[in-house]
């Protein structure tokens, strides 16, 4: 049997992970930036088939083209909501500096192309799902691989809102299907510390 990491470790990693948005400049070294995606591929996904697509960006041209991209987005769709216009600027230049200043941007995408195929809406549907949360318990892999690499990281769905504008600004394959943007850095702050209601609030026992 594989030696195991021992409970008490594994739990300590997984509730000392925060969600971190501010970095420090100190770039991710590619070796660190393979360790974190052969963390990723290593979740399990529906059939074996494993659906993710990691797109890495991390030069300032691409990352700023990436978030004017969906910066615009996301304007003219609140825009078209009626919001204010101060603050759809304001929550629209925040998202740009957060994704442009992140030292590293992984953008997670899924596939559908070696999924199963089926004729009718009902099945589809469920290949589609799993799918997504194969794609999703990579993205809980990378999570928790940066954090045990001592790196910040946060995890953004606003590539679901804006998947075509995302994909034509990094000129992804028509396959691939953003589904969310993780960045990622030195932590320039610790986070806020998160909330959890106790599991027995959340579960149910039969």
């Amino acid at each position: 049997m594989l030696a195991a990491v021992s409970a008490p470790d594994l739990l300590q990693l997984l509730q000392t992970r925060r969600s971190i948005r501010r970095y420090t400049a100190e770039p991710v070294a590619p070796e660190v930036v393979e360790r974190l995606l052969t963390g990723a591929i290593w979740a399990p996904s529906a059939h074996n088939r494993q659906p993710w697509r990691f797109a890495t960006v991390t030069t300032p041209e691409a990352k700023t083209r990436l978030a004017q991209a969906m910066g615009d987005r996301l304007r003219a769709d609140r825009l078209a909501d009626g919001d204010p216009a101060g603050v759809v600027e304001a929550d629209a230049s925040k998202s740009l500096a957060r994704i442009a200043g992140a030292p590293l941007v992984i953008v997670v995408c899924l596939t559908l192309t070696d999924m199963d195929h089926y004729p009718d809406a009902r099945r589809s549907q469920a290949e589609y799902l799993m799918a997504v949360q194969s794609v999703a318990m990579a993205v809980q892999n990378l999570l928790l691989a940066a954090h045990a690499e001592g790196l910040g990281a946060c995890w953004m769905c606003a590539p679901l809102f804006c998947g075509d504008a995302v994909r034509e600004s990094l000129d992804l394959p028509a396959d691939w299907q953003p589904q969310a943007l993780v960045t990622m850095g030195r932590p320039a702050s610790a986070g806020k510390p998160p909330v959890r209601r106790p599991a027995a609030e959340r579960s149910l026992a039969r």
